[in-house]
């Protein structure tokens, strides 16, 4: 253990000629102290590495909802556009009709059509009266099948429609042994929607002046409106909220299109893939024929 001698102490020691050994911390070389004091000066202060910032969370982009542009509202000028233009169809004979219909270029449906599809029905007693049609027979809009022939109702659908018509003597070709009554078969759009979607509003606006010089012009006793869009247009005026009615609840009634009785009915391109439905619309053919011969009575 150490000896812990004050000065006094030692003195005594040293004139008893003990000698006393005491460890001292030797004195670095002078080389060796300088290279240690530069080394120090020159070393940089040790830094605690600083913690990385967290990584900001990902911001996954979504994209906002899909919202489709609203209808634009047409200016005053259009709108008399659009009335001059009605009024100009509104006064077309037969002839004049067709040649409008083939060279319509009033929307957008002009640019992906083959061919436009004013309708079939027995020919004309004149080149330029209307056919004498006894039912006119309104769908909705060409397929592609019609497209390409310009005639309206000649795919499945169509083979479909003539029997059912055919079933209650009625026939598009005005065949007076086949069929005692003749039909004029028409679309409400004229050119077909590209795809075979649904027709906009804005295209149906533009038919629509067709649509009713052909019934002026053909007169029909009795019109059966096939399809949706067919009973929207015809029923637009005489029955409320008629765009949110379902079809099923609008049939089995008796309506007026300008004073013509309208009795309503499923697609027949809907009763090919509904064959259930085959029944209520051979009911609704029922119910038409009845009108139309109650008609012919009077």
């Amino acid at each position: 253990m150490p000896l812990h001698l004050d000065a006094r102490q030692r003195a005594m020691l040293e004139e008893m000629h003990v000698r006393v050994w005491w460890p001292q911390e030797p004195e670095p070389a002078p080389a060796a102290a300088a290279a240690a004091a530069a080394a120090a000066a020159e070393a940089p202060a040790t830094r605690v590495p600083a913690a990385a910032p967290a990584p900001a969370p990902a911001v996954v982009a979504r994209a906002a909802p899909a919202v489709p542009a609203p209808a634009p509202v047409p200016t005053p000028r259009q709108e008399r556009a659009d009335e001059g233009r009605s009024a100009a169809i509104a006064a077309m004979d037969w002839s004049a009709l067709q040649q409008a219909v083939a060279g319509c270029e009033a929307c957008k449906l002009c640019s992906t059509r083959k061919n436009t599809v004013f309708g079939v029905g027995p020919a004309a007693p004149e080149a330029d009266a209307p056919p004498r049609a006894d039912w006119l027979i309104v769908g909705e809009a060409p397929g592609e099948q019609e497209d390409l022939r310009g005639e309206p109702f000649v795919g499945q659908a169509g083979k479909l429609l003539d029997n059912m018509l055919r079933a209650v003597g009625v026939s598009r070709h005005g065949d007076a042994k086949a069929a005692p009554q003749s039909a004029f078969i028409v679309n409400v759009l004229k050119c077909r929607p590209p795809g075979n979607r649904n027709p906009a509003l804005d295209e149906v606006a533009q038919c629509e002046p067709f649509l009713k010089r052909q019934i002026a012009l053909l007169q029909p006793k009795i019109i059966l409106a096939v399809g949706r869009f067919a009973v929207q247009s015809l029923l637009a005026d005489s029955v409320a909220d008629v765009q949110t009615v379902p079809l099923g609840r609008l049939r089995g009634k008796v309506y007026r299109y300008a004073g013509v009785p309208v009795v309503v009915s499923y697609h027949p391109a809907y009763l090919l893939r509904s064959l259930p439905e085959k029944a209520k619309a051979w009911a609704d053919l029922c119910l038409a024929m009845e009108t139309a011969e109650t008609l012919k009575s009077r």
